[in-house]
């Protein structure tokens, strides 16, 4: 075991540690101690993906004295490597972007309860990634629940406090179904890593043996990370937990913390279940049928809005059914183009909330139509950033929505037959009501200024809002022109992962 491949084992170490570090610093202190974190443990994860790109294969990594079935380990390819790293970046770039209303929204002494949540779920959403223990995943994801709670209702206003509840409820009801789920394969496998898992489950199915159970299984797991990850239509607290949070929170929630389930789903597809499995129990269907409803209705109902936050959050429910529907397709090509979307949209969703903290700084503190009017002219910067996310969720080419929703078109022709129709009119019908509510924005963004709005912007923490947006724009565009690499990485280590 060389040491390099003990950088996932850190990473998750580290953001636990630090965490635990992080609740006595206090002020500045905690929050350089953070960055510091997040920006080695970035560092750490793109070498990581260069060497295990070099590499070409996977490997495991065993944790404790117990080797498989009986101990815990993590397991590391392409796919994993590749998330870990850009999951790491969004988060580094979402909390240096927020740092300025962050001060504002929350109140000095709940600094460091907040950069603690936020390391916990940093080290969640890489538990999630690289764990190969299918119980790993349930715990963790139970701690990235609370750490985003917290960093909802930390502002400690009534509607955060209302929304983190809405949050909180209607995750504990995915948790518990997903328990369920856990505990159920448990008891017809007597195993919990996932490799051991796929060996007993497909000898089960190939037996004949508990259909119904075998039924049941994938239904849990489904629906309940299916809640947690806001799908459609099981969305309803996202509005105002993504719409109420500081940007640096609604930065995270959108474009990881709901990744960070979908990812864990996945694992669990192609990992545990396998692609048979899922087929014969009818469960692809029902995923795409869901995800291409949450295409249409997510966008619909962000038309409907007259916040541009809300607007943008309903915004994610309709992005997170594009991913679905890849899922939901249930071949390599349409994981694939899920895999990529996953990227995309981290990097799009987090840029277009930390730029619309500074365009709502400008217009009087308030995110409505209205009053965002000519916030493009009072700052440039995150106008720009603003229309470069919208372009990129309506397909623009060069920027990393095109190659997405075109791997999505591809995936369809690959599958064929009826379901081939049903990918081109959803992404069809999504990509125009995409282009009315975005474009709508920008051209307001760029219109005749409103009465009364600021003109000037606070230059504290100007630098690193700057370098956020900066860093995001160059990622939509590199992940726009670059694609085709990330693609063969993401389907190399597809191909691995089964």
């Amino acid at each position: 075991m060389m040491l390099w491949q003990s950088v996932p084992f850190a990473c998750i170490l580290l953001a636990l540690g630090s965490a635990a570090v992080t609740g006595v610093l206090r002020g500045r202190a905690a929050r350089c101690w953070t960055l510091a974190v997040l920006g080695v443990e970035t560092a750490a994860s793109a070498v990581l993906a260069a060497l295990v790109a070099r590499s070409g294969t996977y490997y495991t990594y065993m944790m404790g004295h117990f080797p498989a079935p009986w101990g815990n380990e993590l397991r590391v390819g392409l796919t994993e490597a590749l998330l870990g790293c850009g999951f790491s970046l969004v988060m580094l770039l979402s909390l240096a972007g927020g740092l300025r209303d962050l001060e504002e929204d929350v109140s000095s002494g709940r600094h460091s309860l907040y950069y603690v949540m936020i390391l916990l779920l940093q080290a969640s959403l890489q538990a999630q990634i690289y764990t190969n223990d299918i119980f790993t995943g349930y715990v963790f994801a139970e701690i990235m629940t609370i750490a985003a709670a917290a960093s909802i209702a930390v502002s400690d206003r009534g509607r955060n406090l209302l929304a983190a509840t809405r949050y909180m409820i209607m995750n504990l009801i995915g948790s518990a179904l997903f328990l369920l789920g856990v505990i159920l394969l448990y008891d017809l496998t007597g195993h919990l890593l996932m490799s051991p898992l796929r060996n007993a489950v497909s000898a089960l199915y190939a037996g004949g043996e508990y259909r119904i159970p075998m039924t049941v299984v994938p239904a849990l797991i489904f629906v309940g990370l299916g809640v947690k990850s806001a799908l459609f239509p099981f969305h309803t607290w996202v509005p105002d937990a993504y719409g109420c949070s500081t940007p640096a929170s609604a930065a995270i929630l959108s474009s990881l913390v709901s990744k960070g389930y979908i990812v864990l789903l996945i694992k669990i597809a192609v990992r545990v279940l396998g692609t048979d499995v899922i087929r014969g129990t009818g469960a692809d269907d029902v995923i795409f049928g869901f995800g291409v409803a949450g295409m249409v209705m997510g966008s619909v109902l962000a038309i409907r809005q007259t916040d541009v936050r809300r607007m943008t959050a309903y915004s994610s429910v309709a992005q997170i059914g594009y991913i679905y529907m890849g899922m939901g397709l249930n071949t390599e090509a349409g994981i694939t183009a899920a895999l990529f979307h996953i990227l995309a949209h981290a990097a799009c969703k987090g840029m277009l909330f930390i730029a619309l903290g500074t365009l709502a700084d400008v217009s009087g503190g308030s995110s409505r139509f209205d009053a965002l009017k000519g916030a493009g002219k009072r700052a440039p910067l995150a106008g720009a950033a603003f229309t470069v996310g919208a372009l990129s969720m309506t397909g623009f080419p060069f920027l990393g929505g095109f190659p997405s929703k075109m791997n999505f078109v591809l995936a369809g022709l690959d599958y064929g037959g009826t379901h081939l129709w049903i990918v081109l009119a959803a992404v069809v019908v999504s990509t125009a009501l995409n282009a009315v509510y975005f474009l709508r924005t920008v051209i307001a963004l760029y219109g005749k200024p409103a009465e009364g709005g600021s003109l000037a912007v606070s230059e504290k923490n100007g630098f690193a809002r700057a370098a956020s947006l900066s860093c995001f724009m160059a990622l939509n565009i590199g992940l726009g022109l670059a694609f085709h690499p990330v693609m063969e990485w993401l389907r190399q280590g597809l191909a691995t992962l089964g």
